[in-house]
């Protein structure tokens, strides 16, 4: 795709996006299953819903776009979810893997985040406004998503992996 407008760049910024959360989608039963700690487990499976809903919106933004939104691959996503998946079958006591994909989980969110307000920041200069409505919605889930998780570490988990 040659990037020739800030239109074409916002829909290739969406379709990273779209990739990003299919691969998420994909990867989160591994972490899911490799955490030890039950809060951590239903964090984890709540986004994972989540996710599933993320995805229909970024569908419906496509949809009034007249463009459709695969081909193409996230490949800072890919990278990421790869540390995820080596934190998850480390070796290491269950406390400290809990703490890892903490950790792993936390850098997946703002990754995400900075790709949601990218998005949405070229809605709103293109005037599409719908979108950049659904963009925000989904870029508040992945805000809350990370604290949390950031509040499971600082409150539980951290402490439990230092002992």
């Amino acid at each position: 795709m040659n990037l020739t407008s800030l239109r074409k760049l916002y829909i290739h910024e969406l379709k990273d996006l779209y990739s990003a959360e299919h691969q998420i989608l994909d990867h989160l039963p591994q972490m899911v299953a490799a955490a030890q700690d039950k809060g951590l487990r239903q964090a984890l499976e709540a986004h994972h819903k989540q996710t599933e809903r993320q995805v229909a919106r970024l569908e419906k933004i496509f949809s009034g776009l007249d463009a459709k939104p695969g081909g193409q691959k996230c490949k800072g996503m890919e990278g990421l979810l790869k540390e995820a998946k080596d934190a998850v079958t480390e070796r290491a006591s269950d406390d400290v893997r809990d703490a890892a994909i903490v950790a792993a989980a936390q850098r997946i969110e703002h990754y995400e985040m900075a790709g949601y307000g990218v998005a949405r920041a070229f809605a709103e200069k293109l005037g599409d406004y719908r979108a950049a409505d659904l963009l925000q919605e989904t870029l508040n889930e992945e805000a809350l998503a990370d604290q949390k998780l950031t509040r499971l570490a600082e409150r539980r988990l951290n402490f439990e992996a230092l002992a």
